[in-house]
């Protein structure tokens, strides 16, 4: 079997047990009226890449623990950034019609129930990290709370709802109509690492604590998942150019037509694509560092370049 064989077999069954307990942990009638409860199911349903819960469960592994642990965790990562996708897609933020290849949740539930349904899986996404696993002793307890930490960090005004907010302020005029002037390189950078980055950085780092990872560990795993956000969001501005809407599940173009701050815009094509060649070189040196470099993670990272949706 090849290796790309080999990776595509396990980002099957880990998906397929991902998806599995993501619909277990959705909370339903009676517990929640039946309108959020679809609501959120609709969204969570719609499929994905599943990446940053893939990446939460092969941190774990990475560092001898058990997956199924972890699982908690990814379910509620997953959760976090299914909300943002919903609120993202709202008239207020992004304004699109198609997320996951289906209507985006707005257009099915109106604004109101999309508003509610974000805001019931970001707190869902919490409570099932203080409830799951249960606690057999203090040392998973604590890795628990660790997680919470780490999660709410990426999540947050911190991490990703404040790269949605630097976003926003590049293509929102003033009160005289003046648009600001357009990001450097730096500062592109900065935003993203924030509005994409943090919670895939966080994504990993849940993993490796929940498997036990050590502190060596858990920081080059953290610093090689900040390299794969960055080459995440360096290929979705390429495919938002290349891509066609039928393979990327979402409205192509729509970045470049709104004027946003893109990689490709700011360096083109060729220079983007060579830049998260980059990120994953320096990825692989993260981990070799505390001796990964063999784990799923370096080819979950080359999955994250070498994508086309």
């Amino acid at each position: 079997m090849s290796a790309a064989d080999d990776l595509q077999q396990y980002l099957t069954a880990r998906r397929t047990a991902i998806d599995t307990a993501l619909l277990a942990s959705l909370p339903s009638p009676p517990s929640c009226p039946s309108a959020v409860a679809d609501a959120m199911r609709y969204s969570v349903s719609a499929g994905g890449k599943r990446l940053r819960p893939i990446l939460c469960l092969a941190s774990a592994e990475a560092v001898g623990g058990d997956w199924r642990q972890a699982m908690p965790a990814a379910c509620a990562i997953e959760f976090v950034h299914t909300y943002s996708l919903i609120h993202d897609d709202l008239p207020a933020m992004d304004n699109d019609t198609l997320r996951r290849g289906r209507p985006t949740l707005h257009v099915i539930a109106g604004e109101a129930m999309a508003i509610l349904a974000g805001d019931g899986l970001l707190t869902e996404a919490f409570a099932l990290m203080a409830r799951q696993p249960r606690d057999a002793d203090a040392t998973l307890a604590a890795r628990k709370v660790r997680v919470i930490e780490i999660v709410a960090a990426g999540a947050g005004a911190a991490g990703m709802v404040g790269g949605q907010a630097i976003d926003l302020a590049c293509i929102t005029p003033d009160a005289a109509g003046t648009m600001p002037p357009p990001l450097d390189a730096e500062s592109l950078r900065a935003m993203h690492a924030r509005k994409t980055g943090a919670l895939i950085r966080a994504s990993a780092s849940a993993g490796a604590v929940m498997g036990g990872g050590s502190d060596a560990q858990i920081d080059a795993i953290d610093r090689a998942a900040a390299e794969f956000g960055l080459a995440f969001q360096i290929i979705d501005d390429v495919l938002d150019i290349e891509g066609a809407s039928a393979n990327l599940g979402k409205t192509a173009g729509k970045d470049a037509a709104a004027g946003k701050p893109t990689y490709p815009a700011l360096y083109g094509l060729d220079a983007s694509k060579r830049m998260a060649d980059e990120c994953l070189a320096r990825a692989a040196g993260a981990l070799a560092e505390v001796r990964l470099a063999d784990s799923r993670l370096l080819q979950i990272g080359r999955w994250i370049v070498e994508r086309s949706n």
